[in-house]
């Protein structure tokens, strides 16, 4: 089976321009495939390079070497070398990413940021509302927060709607960082069985879980990251 997503040579590092152009290579030549309805658990000591890789994934980093094959479309596209228009289009139909914080428009309702993606890939917009309001009450958001922006709501109920838009357009790939960070018991429980369900319905997913309990409960394997001092 073709995978969904893959690495081959994947290096990053930064350049420090304020500290004389000092260079920190994060990550040397990652060779990494996830092939649909899996699950992949990154895994290493902190500072490894687990989010940076997220980042070059999505395209928020840009690589330094190396290449990102998403299956897209027909066939496949490499992210590190594609137009940022096929990155975008690549982003709203295949490859869905939840970070640790919620990033969305000021004073726009929950419902309509969760709704967003959906729309944005042709679903009509009552039907986007529902499956999203269905989502948000699934995640024990309650109905009153549902019509109100999000940027005063605990870090819980953000990440509540940040999990909620990332689930529901049913994205091929999707990454997640740390999605079950600052949930209780009950929210943790519902988003091991969305991830569980999304494999079933044959999602790739690559994630950071810190929480061992939620990691054994997803994950296909592990997937190593370790520190590199000759990344590109």
């Amino acid at each position: 089976m073709m995978p969904a997503i893959r690495t081959e040579g994947l290096s990053k590092a930064f350049t420090l321009h304020l500290q004389g152009g000092t260079r920190i290579p994060v990550l040397g030549g990652v060779d990494l495939a996830v092939h649909p309805g899996e699950c992949v658990a990154l895994w290493g000591p902190s500072g490894a390079g687990k989010s940076t890789l997220m980042r070059c994934l999505y395209g928020n980093y840009g690589a330094g070497a190396g290449r990102i094959m998403l299956r897209h479309g027909a066939g496949e596209i490499d992210l590190v070398s594609a137009d940022p228009r096929d990155v975008i289009a690549a982003r709203r139909e295949t490859l869905g990413y939840v970070s640790q914080f919620l990033r969305v428009i000021p004073r726009v309702a929950t419902r309509d940021i969760v709704a967003e993606p959906m729309i944005a890939r042709g679903v009509p917009r009552e039907e986007a509302l529902a499956r999203g309001t269905a989502l948000l009450h699934r995640l024990n958001l309650p109905e009153r927060l549902h019509g109100l922006p999000p940027a005063t709501f605990s870090g819980g109920e953000q990440q509540r709607v940040n999990l909620a838009r990332g689930f529901a357009p049913g994205y091929p790939v999707l990454l997640l960082d740390e999605p079950t960070a600052s949930l209780d018991a009950a929210n943790r429980a519902v988003v091991m069985a969305l991830i569980n369900e999304a494999k079933a319905a044959g999602t790739a997913i690559i994630g950071i879980f810190h929480d061992a309990e939620v990691r054994e409960a997803v994950a296909d394997r592990l997937f190593e990251v370790l520190p590199h001092q000759d990344a590109a």
